[in-house]
């Protein structure tokens, strides 16, 4: 990361992510925007869906972006439709799903995945994140568990809103989301990850938007976001570092 970027004349370079990475992307941005004397303006949505906010209803609404940072099965998804370049997906983390209550209430099992059935059958009312993550378990896990039925009673998907935020207004007794998604919130207990046998690893990943006319600098900020330099700041927010090597650099 050598080279000297400056401010395009075409304005700040645009960047949406869906929420597994937005804290570390708040923490990093102005740490680049500093380093190399780029401004850079954040935008936050789902990957799917289509809440007002969400990534699929901006690009209908017209809205243009420099570089997507998102689920890698999303990112492919847009990939295909034309939303982002080809050969430009760069994975920066792993992602795994953790569940939380409201700090004072009872902390449930969920480290087997026997106790984890239980805690779902027995605890009142459950919240998961309309992304990714919650999507593997209305249509995977829950069925898994043979819990389908009883979960599309008792369970809410939450659009556009952190699930920690749900269970601070008393509107769920047991959340679910990514780990990153749930520790910046103050007022939760985060109980932990999924057990093993029913947790689902995700990438999340950087693209570069077909539409951009600052290509150059939106492959450096992925460059840096990609870097180990950046590494011990994304851990920190409840991300695991891929530090994969972008496609364009490979054969440089």
């Amino acid at each position: 990361m050598q080279r000297n970027m400056t401010t395009s004349p075409l304005g700040p370079l645009q960047v949406i992510t869906s929420g597994a990475f937005a804290a570390a992307l708040k923490d990093l941005v102005p740490i680049y925007e500093m380093q190399y004397q780029v401004q850079v303006d954040l935008a936050f949505g789902s990957s799917i869906g289509a809440a007002h906010d969400s990534i699929p209803t901006r690009l209908s609404q017209g809205q243009k972006f420099d570089v997507f940072i998102l689920a890698g099965s999303a990112l492919d998804n847009f990939i295909t439709a034309g939303h982002i370049k080809d050969n430009t997906r760069v994975d920066l983390v792993s992602s795994q799903i953790a569940a939380a209550v409201r700090e004072g209430d009872p902390e449930p099992d969920i480290s087997t995945l026997a106790a984890l059935k239980h805690t779902l059958l027995t605890v009142g009312r459950v919240a998961y994140s309309a992304s990714a993550s919650g999507t593997y378990l209305s249509t995977e896990l829950f069925p898994q568990l043979g819990i389908a039925d009883e979960m599309a009673i008792k369970a809410k998907k939450i659009f556009s809103e952190r699930v920690g935020t749900i269970l601070l207004r008393n509107e769920a007794d047991l959340g679910f989301q990514q780990m990153s998604e749930l520790l910046p919130i103050p007022g939760i207990k985060i109980l932990g990850d999924l057990p093993p046998e029913a947790q689902r690893s995700f990438f999340f990943s950087a693209g570069i938007g077909s539409d951009t006319q600052k290509e150059d600098q939106a492959r450096h900020l992925v460059e840096f976001l990609s870097s180990p330099e950046v590494a011990d700041h994304i851990e920190k927010t409840g991300l695991k570092p891929v530090l994969a090597k972008a496609p364009w650099l490979i054969n440089a």
